[in-house]
């Protein structure tokens, strides 16, 4: 309703300023009346042109008339006007002549928009780099040499290969897969791309992975070339190491040519030992070249025309203390165009840019936005149940191991069940419209998706109910893909059968779903933000200056956390300056309250409604909110070992921060220095990265070396992870004459001291010697650790990972929304982050939490615990509910004898069951979650036992 999209479009020009910008857009023809397309594919099937399809990497062929792909937005055909017969010769005409919905429009012409926006935000992607030019590669003449782009196709289920993975040279099953990582990325000989794409080790662990399920059981050999394994994100180490577990080899060493195989027919690929110094050739069926992220023409085009400046490797130019905000006030960048990232932190920077686009527009919020109407709930009360079976193919996700076909005509003889479908894609944009009228069609009044997980998509399913006229709790899923097809996938018979089940069990429960209410709470505008690092200043600032009165809460009588202790970002900005000036505006801005010596002490209620009491300098206090930001950061790890805490020249990295702050004239006439990466980090006891030490070492070997260039500066580590483009950091310590040398965690570097000597012994794989140094500094990389959380998972009922940080909702779709309802994280409490991301993510947060402050009401899941006739006030769900949100009322009954009942704040249950579970004598119930529902599956499930 609120979003208008403009596709085939591009913009032209941009006039005015930050609040008041207009701007031209061309619309180019799509030759195909959107309103009229039912995209029933009728126009591809009678086109007669065949074109390279560029979303397979021109891996298999489409029409001229075609959509991009099967769940495109909006999911209506388009006619390809440098391909079309009739657009270039005047022939043909049969899409026209053969749409059933006429909607074919020749005489389709570009339109030109102008827009009034307040903001501006830009987010063109990017474009993957082409190998052609590396001739060592020889891809463009070998078959089976791929890009990871086109690899990442041949898994896919719906690409050319339906997710069966064959080979381009002959469509056989390939054996033997190589990957070569950082091609088009860290080179500056020919293609001039110096920084790291920041993506491709994980893609290519993720493609390696996926192809040893694609095995089927056989078995495959995987390897990967590398210079670094860059698996810096949260819980990417533990990744590795289960590719590591699961056989795949890494190669630490970077091929230097691809020769044809037999035929013509699979690779050789030349390659240097690094533990023998030998060359060696090796035959790999398939080769897949792991290429970098880079500014596509179409985006260099568009930054040109709305004068945003860009930096040398052509992303969108910003700083570390404002991330998304481009050189013209009022526009901002997200993603890959503002310099190659990740999903999750392209989502978040999304939500930053959100943040920053809507600061421009709060004094008017709400004045042009449109509520979404449904059509009036149909009361299905007193009917028998008739319910419909949606089966879900997922491309070849679940049909490449479940005989949906065979599931589907199971369905069919289930008692109840009126209409059964399979659908390619369930949850695609033409599927939920078709869904919608089947529904009416049929006149269900239930309804069964078997597909994959609710946690994604059953708010989707429920909306397409209410576009139907249903209630959206007369429905009911069937997760037949992460719970059947993923983990089954070398036993499709048993696959088959679990699914059926699975169907049958959802469909009994399903019959005796009733229609629920629709419930709401009131939203208490008033934000409390945890934490007073940068992290938590800065959302407590973006959410008070959009005129939400904010309360800030500190343990310590100082405001500024981490980023006091730190010299300057990895642009060489300073930070202390920004971190004072953050102190005073948040100290100075009328909406924020700063609460010094303060801890959290107890928490009652749920999103809306916060009611929590806080201890400040011994004084306990009562305070409440709508929403929570915790931000309560993180603290460098102290070792014990390498001699840290006995020799005063061993120093952590905040240490030396502050040595070379106060004594660079003394620091600068060392003998030499070592640098140690990976101190407590990617170890048994902490197996992650943290991120930001490897940029932090390259800055310091810098200012020594610059300071001092005849120096010796080592640095000993495991891997490099100046992702992004502080790969510059890392290539100017080289050029600087920084010395590196790999160590693993089995061979560790030794430290001792000598007389007055501080004596690093490590072993050089390259020359195969023992190196002893002698430095004056002693600098160790240590790890960054989680602050204590107990407290606050106890209070919020909040999630911790494995390694003690805050979990986040989910990785890539809420990457700032935690576990629990009206609550969101950002800083180095979530995972360690430079400062620059942390910003980030303290705007996503705030434009998150604006979401519920923005509302006087917030409707709430229906899916809450009830009290039955059959509640004798024992209290035992009481003691147990989790959340605090069963009480005990007293009454008296029509006999004048005072009885007990409990009863359920709605806004503070979960509809966990717990307190079901718990009772002896079905005295509480969950809505779509009864005894008689659970037993009515559990007995469907054991029908054929």
């Amino acid at each position: 309703m609120n979003i208008k999209l403009l596709t085939l479009s591009e913009v032209q020009k941009i006039e005015g300023e930050a609040g008041n910008f207009t701007v031209t857009v061309k619309e180019n023809p799509r030759y195909v009346d959107v309103d009229k397309c039912i995209a029933c594919g009728m126009c591809a099937e009678k086109c007669p042109k065949k074109v390279s399809n560029e979303f397979d990497g021109g891996l298999s062929k489409r029409k001229a008339a075609y959509i991009p792909y099967g769940q495109a937005v909006p999911l209506k055909y388009a006619l390809d006007p440098e391909n079309c017969i009739f657009i270039q010769k005047g022939k043909c005409r049969a899409c026209e002549k053969f749409c059933p919905a006429d909607a074919i429009n020749f005489a389709d012409t570009e339109k030109i928009h102008e827009i009034q926006v307040g903001s501006i935000i830009t987010a063109p992607g990017f474009k993957a780099f082409d190998p052609s030019m590396f001739d060592t590669y020889d891809y463009a003449q070998l078959p089976d040499v791929v890009t990871s782009l086109e690899y990442e196709r041949l898994l896919a289920a719906g690409g050319p290969c339906m997710g069966h993975l064959e080979r381009p040279s002959d469509n056989t099953v390939p054996k033997k897969v190589g990957w070569l990582q950082c091609v088009g990325s860290r080179n500056i000989n020919k293609c001039d791309n110096g920084y790291c794409s920041s993506v491709c080790c994980m893609y290519a662990l993720k493609q390696a992975m996926v192809s040893a399920e694609h095995a089927d059981g056989a078995d495959l050999d995987l390897s990967i070339f590398y210079m670094d394994m860059r698996t810096h994100g949260k819980e990417f180490d533990k990744y590795l190491e289960k590719a590591k577990e699961e056989g795949i080899r890494f190669i630490p060493d970077r091929v230097h040519t691809i020769y044809p195989g037999p035929d013509n027919k699979g690779v050789i690929v030349e390659y240097m030992d690094t533990t023998t110094g030998e060359r060696v050739k090796e035959a790999f069926d398939l080769f897949v070249l792991s290429v970098g992220l880079q500014t596509g023409p179409a985006a260099l085009d568009m930054a040109q025309n709305m004068g945003i400046k860009l930096d040398k490797y052509n992303f969108a130019e910003t700083t570390s203390f404002n991330p998304v905000a481009t050189s013209k006030d009022g526009i901002f960048a997200a993603g890959a165009f503002q310099g190659p990232k990740d999903i999750p932190q392209s989502v978040t920077e999304a939500s930053s840019a959100a943040m920053e686009a809507a600061a421009n527009l709060h004094s008017v919020r709400g004045t042009m936005t449109q509520d979404k109407t449904f059509p009036t709930e149909i009361d299905v009360a007193g009917q028998e149940p008739r319910i419909g079976v949606f089966v879900c193919s997922c491309g070849i996700n679940i049909a490449g191991t479940v005989d949906v076909e065979a599931v589907a005509e199971y369905a069919k003889t289930l008692p109840g069940v009126v209409y059964v479908k399979n659908n390619m894609f369930t949850c695609s944009q033409d599927t939920q419209v078709l869904m919608a009228n089947e529904i009416k069609e049929q006149q269900l009044n239930r309804v069964v998706v078997a597909a994959c997980t609710p946690r994604t998509h059953e708010p989707l399913f429920q909306e397409t109910l209410k576009e139907a006229g249903l209630n959206e709790y007369l429905f009911e899923m069937a997760n037949i893909r992460n719970q059947n097809s993923w983990v089954h996938m070398k036993e499709k018979e048993k696959a088959t059968e679990k699914a059926k089940d699975q169907v049958r069990m959802a469909v009994v429960k399903a019959g005796m779903l009733a229609p629920l209410d629709h419930l709401s709470v009131g939203v208490n505008q008033t934000a409390l933000v945890v934490g007073g690092g940068v992290s938590g200043m800065k959302t407590a600032l973006g959410i008070a200056d959009q005129g939400f009165e904010t309360m800030l809460i500190e343990k310590t009588d100082t405001l500024g956390g981490n980023a006091l202790l730190l010299n300057k970002t990895w642009r060489g900005e300073p930070i202390r300056p920004y971190v004072e000036d953050l102190i005073a505006k948040v100290e100075a801005h009328p909406n924020i309250k700063i609460f010094k010596n303060t801890t959290l002490k107890s928490n009652k209620g749920s999103v809306g409604n916060f009611v929590t009491e806080i201890d400040v300098a011994g004084e306990t206090k009562a305070i409440k909110y709508g929403i929570a930001v915790v931000c309560t950061g993180a603290s460098e790890y102290k070792p014990d070992e390498y001699l840290y805490g006995k020799d005063e020249r061993v120093m952590t990295h905040l240490e030396f921060d502050k040595e070379l702050q106060e004594n660079m004239p003394v620091v600068s006439k060392a003998k030499g220095a070592v640098f140690i990466q990976c101190v407590g980090s990617r170890c048994p006891e902490r197996p992650y990265c943290s991120k930001t030490c490897c940029t932090h070492t390259m800055e310091s070997a810098i200012d020594l070396k610059k300071a001092n260039p005849d120096m010796p500066v080592f640095v000993i580590y495991r891997d490099i992870r100046t992702y992004g483009e502080r790969e510059d950091l890392y290539l100017e310590a080289r050029e600087l004459g920084v010395i590196f040398v790999r160590y693993t965690l089995e061979n560790k570097p030794q430290v001792t001291r000598e007389g007055d000597d501080l004596v690093v012994l490590v072993n050089d794989p390259i020359s195969g010697k023992t190196l002893d140094i002698r430095p004056s500094y002693l600098v160790l990389a240590t790890a960054i650790v989680p602050n204590k959380s107990d407290e606050l998972v106890e209070l919020y009922k909040c999630g911790l990972n494995e390694d003690g940080f805050i979990m986040e909702a989910h990785p890539k779709l809420r990457p700032v929304d935690m576990t629990v309802d009206g609550m969101f994280v950002a800083g180095l409490c979530h995972y360690p982050k430079p400062i620059d991301e942390a910003i980030a993510q303290a705007q996503a947060a705030v434009s998150r939490a604006s979401v519920v402050l923005s509302k006087s009401e917030m409707p709430l899941d229906s899916i809450k615990s009830y009290p039955t006739e059959n509640c004798d006030g024992c209290a035992l769900c009481v003691d147990t509910c989790p959340y605090g949100a069963i009480s005990m009322v007293t009454y008296t009954n029509e006999d004048g004898e005072e009885r007990r009942h409990i009863e359920t704040n709605a806004s503070l249950c979960k509809g966990c069951g717990i307190c079901e579970a718990t009772c002896p004598k079905k005295g509480v119930y969950v809505h779509g979650f009864t005894t008689e529902q659970l037993r009515a599956q559990v007995m469907a499930a054991l029908e054929d036992i």
